[in-house]
């Protein structure tokens, strides 16, 4: 996602390639959670997204928020991103980290990879490489195969944070790691 950062090192997505990305992600998800609910959610998730895409950031946030509040991991990550990137909201890599650990808790993978990158740049949350490394490797695992430029860049953000940490820390993360357990919809 275009919040990937570590140790200052430049983001490997361009915000294009993540625009697509997240495009065709939003509409699987959109089918999925029509199949799901019948379609309450994935309306208020289609007009969000509309609204973001035409750079309404008032009114996606404003359809975001309740269904964030409800543990909608989605709208969740979504509203992380608009707070780490500032877009709609001041800039606010605490609340950003707030909403991706909700998402991250459920299993959202790019929320997991975002909150790896808070966590390796000390954003909102004390620098800990340790939980940088142990959120990358979950998110790494978690992409689809379709998502493989996504895993790709996860895990050299984990191998990165790998390489300042020791071979014990590296132990100790992908112990958390394999221990780790998705929670159901957690709500702020």
């Amino acid at each position: 996602m275009v919040c990937s950062r570590l140790e200052g090192s430049p983001i490997r997505i361009g915000v294009h390639q993540f625009v697509r990305l997240f495009v065709t992600r939003f509409l699987a998800t959109v089918v999925l959670v029509v199949m799901l609910t019948g379609g309450a959610v994935a309306g208020a998730l289609e007009e969000a997204w509309a609204a973001y895409e035409h750079g309404d950031y008032a009114t996606a946030l404003r359809l975001w928020r309740p269904l964030a509040a409800q543990g909608n991991a989605f709208a969740q990550s979504n509203l992380g991103f608009m707070y780490d990137s500032g877009q709609g909201v001041q800039q606010d890599y605490g609340e950003a980290a707030k909403w991706y650990r909700l998402a991250a808790e459920q299993g959202n993978a790019r929320a997991q990879s975002n909150l790896g990158s808070l966590y390796a740049s000390g954003e909102g949350v004390p620098q800990d490489y340790v939980q940088a490394y142990m959120w990358f490797d979950l998110a790494a695992s978690r992409f689809s195969a379709s998502e493989a430029e996504e895993r790709e860049d996860t895990l050299y953000n984990r191998n990165k944070a790998g390489a300042l940490i020791t071979p014990e820390q590296v132990a100790e993360a992908q112990k958390l790691a394999r221990e780790w357990k998705p929670v159901k919809p957690g709500v702020p």
